[in-house]
């Protein structure tokens, strides 16, 4: 997992649950004598950890910590990757296109950087279908980035998972719709 994560994963513990408490998720997940950087690569096994400890800290479902860091996340994406968006484009169009456009390039510019794999099956303009594969089974993150998107263009959006790696499918389809 490239150290951006880590990064913003810190940056949402400390903001959404005050100062201090990445250090308890470190101590939490085992890992209190990391240090992480930005610029490197990491284990997915630490993120993990790291998710599980946010949960049984909070009490909240992995799922939901995961949905609420993509949420929490995006603003930050956007600064980094927004360059890379069209001037038109809502966040039904960032979806369709980030393979294409932000995934393609974070490969390229970090190699080794292995972000999920997405192909997307656009259904008219207020609907894209996502399947998402990765080892990593970190769907909810991409449901999370979807609603941080519609936040960050004004829009809404619901999302419906039809499946789930977690239940056993091969990859996750998830519908992302701009209602209102």
């Amino acid at each position: 997992m490239h150290g951006l994560i880590f990064a913003e994963l810190q940056k949402y513990a400390e903001t959404k649950h005050g100062k201090g408490t990445w250090h308890a998720l470190l101590k939490k997940a085992g890992l209190e004598t990391k240090v992480y950087l930005a610029i490197r690569e990491y284990p997915d096994a630490e993120v993990v950890a790291l998710v599980v400890a946010a949960s049984s800290m909070t009490g909240l479902p992995v799922a939901e910590v995961l949905e609420d860091f993509g949420e929490f996340i995006v603003p930050d994406l956007v600064k980094m990757y927004g360059h890379l968006l069209r001037p038109e484009w809502g966040a039904i169009d960032v979806i369709e296109h980030t393979e294409g456009t932000v995934h393609s390039v974070v490969r390229v510019k970090n190699r080794g950087t292995r972000p999920p794999e997405s192909k997307t099956v656009r259904h008219g303009a207020n609907e894209v279908v996502l399947f998402y594969t990765s080892p990593r089974q970190m769907c909810a993150l991409a449901i999370g980035i979807g609603k941080g998107l519609a936040k960050h263009f004004n829009e809404n959006i619901v999302a419906q998972q039809a499946t789930c790696m977690h239940k056993g499918a091969s990859k996750c389809e998830i519908l992302f719709r701009k209602v209102g």
